[in-house]
């Protein structure tokens, strides 16, 4: 990420994503999974902006029906009119120690 480049730069980047634009997002997340100086300098710039989010994590054996409970709890909290993020993450990646799931754009 070129800083110079007013279009991706970091404060660009993170007003979009507290904007709730998807797409930065998405880039966001690519950028933090990097580990470089630039999602560092997002991190920064983001941070306790999220002081009214909840952190929720489901975990469980293959077929427990992990994905049908956060499809539940999501669509119920979306019926309230509630904001929803659901990051899909399988901790026993070999790679990472934290791969997240592709696959689960479902939910």
């Amino acid at each position: 990420m070129n800083p110079r480049d007013n279009k991706n730069s970091v404060e660009s980047l993170a007003k979009r994503l507290l904007d709730g634009d998807p797409l930065a997002a998405a880039r966001s997340i690519s950028l933090i999974e990097g580990e470089t100086e630039a999602a560092r300098s997002l991190l920064e710039a983001v941070h306790g902006h999220g002081h009214s989010a909840y952190r929720i994590g489901i975990t469980g054996p293959p077929g427990a029906g992990k994905s049908t409970l956060v499809n539940g709890l999501a669509g119920a909290l979306r019926a309230q009119g509630r904001t929803v993020g659901i990051l899909a993450i399988d901790p026993t990646s070999p790679f990472s120690g934290g791969a997240l799931l592709g696959d689960r754009v479902r939910m």
